[in-house]
């Protein structure tokens, strides 16, 4: 049977690949490639496609489809959120994505993206906070020590120059397990017992928890002056983590507005409450921190022009490494009318 076409093929980045392109690089220098390369796409943001990703709902979660694309490639992630997954020994997230040539249509990589999303959503907040956060910021809180929190910290420390992150979850075995995993890593690591502790002297707050709720995470009296909060875990609707008194006092920043609204902890305030978009800031068109004693929040629930970022790359470090596999998935008849006949030639050739 005729072999297929070097077209035909697409590289596919296995969990495996993943795992050992990031360690071969090296975990901190791939979130502040990444960081770089999302802050680069902000720059350019009015050059995106953009619309609020494609959710279907259920009781117990969610599915999305995360859609972008800059006029030269597309890309799309399929992700999903779904907090019951801990208790069935599953991921709360996982996702996969597609980066194509808008010239052809052609997909030109697929990877894994349930840990490229949480490498991603790192580098988003750091590179949020290297925006709005006090120069001076060398503490984080992390409030929610699960999947996402060593990234969180790791990326902080990488981008923004953290030095010392408090733990704080409701789980102590989630807060344990966070801390072995950031040990040895260049980070002074301290498990608080409440979330008050954990906030006492944080110039940066984490907040990153998974019940699907209307929670309070975070008080307003935990909340002091100067502070940048970066709230990850809020990101359905229905899904929250900040009191409303903190949001009231904070200047926002937000990815998407029409996103946001829907998903983010602005869901709890009037549909036309001022934010201001990340990307204005990035591209000088809007202030970013104004003040020593400004409580800024970065309103984080995820955009898909960070995934395209991080595809993009993904894509480009792929070059040379061998880390993918080549999948079979284009058909390429050799006329390009004559679909049918590929199957007729594969007929003849398995009689023969």
């Amino acid at each position: 049977m005729t072999q297929p076409s070097r077209q035909a093929f697409v590289p596919f980045v296995s969990v495996d690949h993943m795992m050992r392109l990031v360690l071969q690089v090296g975990i901190e220098t791939l979130m502040v490639e990444l960081a770089d390369a999302i802050e680069a796409d902000f720059r350019r943001w009015p050059e995106f496609d953009k619309t609020p990703r494609v959710a279907s709902h259920s009781d117990i979660g969610v599915i999305e489809l995360m859609p972008t694309s800059d006029g030269q490639q597309y890309g799309f992630k399929y992700v999903n959120g779904h907090p019951g997954n801990m208790r069935r020994g599953l991921q709360t997230v996982t996702a996969f994505g597609v980066l194509a040539d808008v010239a052809t249509g052609y997909p030109v990589m697929i990877s894994e993206m349930t840990i490229l999303t949480a490498l991603r959503t790192a580098a988003t907040s750091a590179m949020a906070a290297k925006w709005l956060a006090p120069k001076d910021a060398r503490v984080m809180a992390m409030i929610g020590n699960g999947a996402q929190s060593e990234f969180q910290a790791l990326a902080m420390k990488a981008v923004c120059g953290i030095e010392e992150v408090r733990l704080y979850d409701i789980d102590p075995a989630a807060t344990r397990k966070c801390a072995a995993n950031l040990a040895g890593r260049g980070l002074r690591v301290t498990s608080c017992k409440a979330p008050e502790e954990a906030t006492m002297g944080a110039q940066i707050i984490t907040t990153c928890t998974a019940d699907k709720q209307y929670a309070t995470i975070l008080t307003d009296n935990m909340v002091g002056g100067g502070v940048h909060i970066n709230a990850v875990g809020g990101d359905c609707p229905g899904k929250t983590e900040l009191h409303r008194d903190i949001l009231m006092r904070s200047g926002i920043f937000v990815e998407y507005p029409p996103q946001t609204r829907i998903e983010g902890e602005i869901q709890q305030l009037d549909p036309d409450h001022p934010v201001i978009e990340l990307w204005q800031v990035i591209a000088g068109e809007a202030p970013g921190r104004t003040g020593l004693s400004q409580v800024t929040l970065f309103d984080s629930v995820g955009f898909a022009i960070e995934d395209f970022s991080a595809l993009r790359h993904i894509h480009r470090r792929l070059q040379d490494t061998g880390l993918f596999q080549e999948l079979d998935m284009i058909a390429d008849p050799d006329d390009p009318r004559d679909l049918f006949g590929m199957i007729c030639r594969a007929e003849a050739a398995n009689a023969a």
